[in-house]
């Protein structure tokens, strides 16, 4: 099963490598008159590495992501949705090829929830894509609270205690597969899926460990159809995500395959306030005039 688990992602991984690709020409063409204004900056890259490398170790990538990109007001808020999802795929879709052995879980149930997630990303995303930018502001303001609140949870240890099953049962399973699929189309607007699916399987009576594999699974194979979505969509900034995806690579191989684990509570403390912060200037900014941003050439 694992095998065909890899097989399918590998698949899937040139499938959207193919998207992308298209994309970026389809870009370069559009741009006539500043031919270059697709390529990712530094400081885009930069973003990329910091965060899907503290993502492997076990911080996550989305919220830290959506309060660099408004500091530096480098990606307008109706847009970051998208461009999260779409440079953020290719460096989490390695991070399933690397740790997906790790952790044995029933096959109906990790296929289960997986396909669910998928579905949830993909109708949530087509919402996310169609929404006005007032709507977006105050639903990723939602977001980020709801991840301060999962990562506040964590650092006070304040999550159920599951018990020791790897798989669930129809009667668990379907309640499960619908709230994961919920959760799913959450990550399509900013709400990482680590903490929740953690809670979840726990709530479930399985081991929280089983959440590493439904967690990677669900992650590499929904965010590519909700990313060609909002590429479809063009709601998304293309310069902006190949920073995401060209820095995030190297970093997910440096974190996984040398550091492998850091002292990270004090960090994961600051990432709680400045994503507190960056979600009240969220809604602030949703019932305020529209704010700034700057496209670095």
């Amino acid at each position: 099963m694992k095998f065909l688990l890899i097989v399918a992602l590998g698949v899937l991984t040139l499938g959207y490598v193919v998207v992308l690709v298209m994309s970026v020409r389809r870009e370069r063409l559009m741009a006539k008159g500043s031919p270059d204004n697709w390529l990712p900056t530094p400081l885009n890259t930069l973003i990329g590495f910091v965060t899907n490398f503290f993502d492997t170790l076990g911080i996550g990538n989305f919220a830290p992501t959506t309060a660099w990109f408004r500091y530096a007001k480098l990606v307008p808020d109706e847009l970051i949705p998208g461009t999260m999802n779409v440079g953020h795929t290719l460096p989490v879709m390695l991070m399933a090829f690397l740790y997906i052995e790790i952790v044995e879980v029933e096959s109906t149930t990790l296929l289960s929830m997986i396909g669910s997630s998928v579905i949830g990303a993909w109708v949530g995303a087509g919402i996310v894509s169609r929404l006005p930018k007032k709507r977006i502001q105050i639903g990723m303001g939602g977001a980020l609270i709801v991840a301060a609140l999962f990562m506040a949870a964590f650092q006070f240890d304040l999550k159920p205690t599951g018990a020791q099953a790897f798989g669930l049962q129809w009667m668990q399973l379907i309640p499960a597969c619908l709230l994961i699929g919920m959760l799913g189309a959450l990550m399509t607007i900013g709400v990482g899926l680590y903490a929740p699916c953690m809670i979840l399987v726990s709530l479930m009576g399985m081991n929280p460990i089983a959440a590493f594999p439904i967690m990677m699974g669900s992650c590499a194979f929904l965010m590519p159809f909700a990313s060609t979505r909002f590429i479809l969509s063009g709601k998304y900034q293309l310069r902006a995500s190949l920073g995401l995806t060209l820095g995030g690579i190297p970093a997910v191989l440096i974190a996984a395959l040398l550091v492998k684990s850091l002292p990270l509570y004090a960090l994961k403390w600051l990432v709680v306030v400045v994503v507190l912060v960056t979600a009240i200037q969220m809604l602030r900014s949703a019932f305020a005039s529209e704010p700034k941003f700057s496209d670095p050439q």
